[in-house]
Order: C-alpha cells, then sequence, then structure tokens
C-alpha cells in the first residue's frame, strides 16, 4: 500500500501531506509537521508522553495512524499557548514545580487541558484518575497535582488553556 492523502487542522493551520497507512499520528506530527513536542516514549499508549487533541478528546498520538485523523482537528502542546504567551496550565506547572525533565509535559499539558475544560474544579481524586494514563519519573507528581488545583482556580477550562 502507498502513501495516501491526509488533510488535518493542526493548531488551527490546515496541512496536508501523505503518510503510509501504518504511519502513527505522533510520527506523522513529528515528522511531516515538525512538531515535535509530542514526544514518543514507550510508543504503546502507556506513558502519556504523545497525548495531543483530536477533535477535542486526548487521545495517545503514538497508538492512532494519521490516515485515521484525516479531517480532523489536532491540538499539540505547541499550540496550548495563546499568543507567545504560557496557557494557564502551562504557567502552574511552571509555577509549582510541576515539571523537571520536561520529557513527559507536553502529555501532560494537554491531559490537563482536556481535565479542566471536562470537569473545571476536580477533586484531588479527579486529578488522579484523569492523569492516570500519564508517567513522571522525575517529579513525584506533587507538583503537577497542585499545578493542576492552581490551574483549576486560575479558571482554565477552555481548550486553549
Amino acid at each position: 500500500m502507498g502513501e495516501r492523502p491526509v488533510q488535518l487542522t493542526v493548531n488551527g493551520r490546515q496541512v496536508r501531506h501523505t503518510a503510509e497507512p501504518r504511519l502513527t499520528l505522533a510520527d506523522f506530527l513529528r515528522e511531516r509537521c515538525g512538531l515535535t513536542g509530542t514526544h514518543l516514549g514507550c510508543e504503546h499508549g502507556a506513558c502519556g508522553a504523545c497525548t495531543v487533541l483530536v477533535d477535542g478528546l486526548a487521545v495517545r498520538a503514538c497508538l492512532m495512524f494519521a490516515v485515521q485523523a484525516d479531517g480532523a482537528e489536532v491540538t499539540t502542546v505547541e499550540g496550548i499557548a495563546v499568543d507567545g504567551e504560557l496557557s494557564p496550565v502551562q504557567a502552574a506547572l511552571r509555577e509549582c514545580h510541576g515539571l523537571q525533565c520536561g520529557f513527559c509535559t507536553p502529555g501532560f499539558v494537554i491531559s490537563i487541558t482536556a481535565l479542566l475544560r471536562d470537569i473545571p474544579s476536580p477533586s484531588d481524586e479527579e486529578i488522579r484518575e484523569g492523569l492516570s494514563g500519564n508517567y513522571c519519573r522525575c517529579t513525584g507528581y506533587q507538583g503537577i497535582l497542585e499545578a493542576v488545583r492552581r490551574a483549576a482556580a486560575t479558571g482554565a477550562t477552555s481548550a486553549d488553556g
């Protein structure tokens, strides 16, 4: 099977490329779109580093083929900041020391953004459940949990931050 055309909206911009049917959305975003903020960790959906929004839903880009996203609207971590300013989620992660090496951070930013959009004032249990698909090996999670609480307190409930 040869390459197929794929057209989608990525971070508000129309993108047209071709992709082999087995090319993952994560690789498509990194290789064809030059958006390297979508990180590849485990490549089987367990770590959450590759999380992006597809038509508003948080999905693992390593588990989705690019051809499946044809016609979709995709938001990556590069599309979360507004006019060069950190989103409330990104700012809260920085202020609460919710990141260290930064490898998992893009996936957390997307997951937290989706969580706060769906549950604007989550309980600690809802935060833990909402982020249970994201692994961090550096922070111990306390700063991340505090960042979610802080972002929720600032009203970070939209898909863009």
